[in-house]
């Protein structure tokens, strides 16, 4: 198959479609009491008497989409060619991509705008729901706005550059669930509503990989994951998906959540009484990054042209982002809010500028995701679908960037992105978002880490890579080591020497993980130290009969909500 026009971006405002549902609804609503009313006088029973009272009248639950299976197929790739010297770029409808708005005057072509005044060319921004991504490879228009996660997806066949990061998401993707969940972990053996192929499936695609939850996708409601496995039901968008989950929480119940964007996550809990709740949003998990996709053929041959839609962004980008109260109304009147619509959606965006547009590409920006992370991030949490991933590396070009920044232009600028505090730090009381065990090596009956072993530097990248992407998270190592002597204590010395061995089993444990966090300073020494607590737990919390699984590092990640 080839796509054209795959899933829907529902991100924003949602007023414009709200408005649609209710309308459509008072349709179906006033034909179902007509049809109703017209069988009741002739005797009969009403169709809608069946329906539970909970579907609000007879609206049908939202049924799943069918799973692509593998991954998208494009359009063959073909150069876009500019006409009337106007470049086309696709967009959705989300606050992240007003500082192009800005840039540009509003949507349509504008003589007046920073690309036609100091590039000579203007641009025709094309808002729609739909990801353009076949349209792009195949030359059917410049440029879309979308998300780095996809590049992963559609691999070598996606010939396009990638000459700017546009913004990060923060708090406009959620995922809601059942109101016992607590963690990512406690989502095994349960279901969730999603949208294939976007930041939705990716979102939680990648919490659940580092909470090492196995993904299984699912045809319908009906099947059902393994114990160990978290389920993913697939809609036509993100929308429908938590529409099904609202209906499935007054109904079957066969949904346990669904991962979606605010303002629908937002209704869902709040119409919920109390069902259900959000349990971990991107505001401060900066690992959805909008990215500006250019198409390859076009890119090559007018390399000015590209370096114009760069300025331009970053120029529309620090209008927006340094006077929000004057430059929102361009974007308000392009989506068709209310002024202050578009300033409680652009407080869910991180607009990039240049410096940390250079961090995010070069890999060193230490609080958000980075180009390359967020790829293999994706390459990761999509595991055996993607067959042979591509090398980041095709997709990234950062001469534009480059050239600007040695040219003095948006001198002054500093990477400024901090975390959003809404009930102060992290409290470690509470559940932690998830949990991973690490099997760090130590040398034999030491708290000493062996230096020897590749995978220790590894596993120290992982957990540096947990507080890179989270801002103001903090992680809880856990020391943990095995039990199998504790029979043998019991035999030798009774329960005083159990209770003797055991404090020396917590005290090593705690030496363990104060050791895991000495080697993490001193490999990564940007990370401020408070954001590293400790604690020891013995042989207390075993979690099998394997003495080798019970010797471990759990790396518990809090996340600012």
């Amino acid at each position: 198959m080839y796509l054209t026009s795959f899933r829907q971006r529902q991100r924003g405002n949602a007023a414009g479609k709200l408005l649609t549902i209710v309308l459509v609804l008072g349709l179906l609503g006033l034909g179902g009491w007509l049809v109703s009313k017209d069988m009741l006088k002739q005797g009969g029973d009403s169709p809608l008497s069946s329906l539970p009272s909970s579907l609000g009248g007879g609206v049908a639950v939202p049924e799943p989409a069918e799973p692509v299976i593998g991954t998208p197929v494009l359009q063959s790739a073909a150069p876009y060619e500019m006409k009337n010297n106007i470049i086309d770029i696709d967009m959705s409808e989300y606050a992240g991509y007003g500082g192009l708005i800005v840039a540009n005057g509003g949507l349509a072509p504008n003589p007046e705008s920073i690309f036609a005044k100091q590039y000579g060319f203007q641009v025709r921004l094309n808002k729609g729901e739909s990801e353009e991504w076949s349209a792009l490879n195949n030359g059917q228009m410049a440029a879309v706005a979308t998300t780095a996660d996809v590049l992963a997806v559609l691999g070598r066949q996606f010939e396009v550059t990638v000459p700017a990061q546009i913004a990060f998401s923060r708090g406009a993707d959620q995922v809601v669930v059942d109101s016992d969940i607590a963690s990512i972990n406690q989502l095994k053996g349960k279901v969730l509503g999603a949208s294939q192929f976007n930041e939705s499936e990716f979102f939680i695609r990648y919490l659940a990989s580092e909470a090492g939850v196995p993904v299984k996708v699912l045809r319908d409601l009906e099947s059902r994951p393994a114990p160990n496995e978290l389920g993913l039901v697939f809609y036509e968008d993100a929308f429908i998906a938590c529409d099904a989950y609202a209906a499935e929480l007054s109904g079957n119940g066969r949904l346990n959540g669904c991962v979606g964007w605010s303002p629908r996550t937002d209704e869902v809990v709040a119409e919920s009484a109390g069902a259900a709740k959000m349990l971990v949003s991107n505001r401060n998990l900066l690992v959805v990054a909008d990215i500006l996709v250019v198409n390859k053929g076009f890119a090559t041959a007018h390399p000015d042209k590209v370096k114009g839609l760069v300025h331009g962004l970053l120029e529309g980008n620090r209008l927006l982002r340094d006077d929000p109260q004057t430059h929102a109304g361009v974007v308000a009147q392009a989506f068709g809010w209310t002024q202050q619509e578009t300033l409680d959606e652009l407080s869910k965006v991180h607009l990039s500028n240049l410096p940390e547009n250079l961090a995010f590409f070069d890999g060193s920006i230490d609080s958000a995701g980075s180009f390359q992370g967020i790829f293999q991030s994706s390459v990761l949490a999509y595991g055996a679908l993607i067959k042979n991933p591509a090398d980041p590396a095709r997709f990234a070009n950062v001469q534009h960037l480059k050239a600007l920044d040695a040219g003095g232009q948006f001198k002054g600028q500093s990477i400024s992105i901090a975390p959003i505090r809404t009930s102060g730090k992290v409290a470690l009381e509470g559940d932690a978002l998830l949990s991973k065990d690490i099997r760090f090596f130590f040398e034999a009956n030491s708290a000493a880490l062996d230096k020897q072993a590749k995978a220790n530097q590894d596993y120290l990248d992982t957990i540096k890579k947990f507080l890179q992407v989270s801002p103001g998270s903090i992680v809880l190592l856990r020391g943990h080591v095995d039990n199998a002597m504790v029979a043998d204590f019991e035999r030798q010395g009774g329960p005083a020497l159990v209770k003797s061995m055991a404090l020396k089993a917590m005290e090593l444990s705690r030496q363990r993980t104060l050791a895991v966090k000495e080697a993490l300073l001193a490999r990564h020494p940007g990370i401020a130290d408070d954001r590293i607590e400790l604690v020891g737990r013995g042989w207390e919390e075993p979690i099998g009969q394997d003495s080798e699984q019970n010797r471990r590092v759990e790396v518990q990640w809090f996340t600012l909500e």
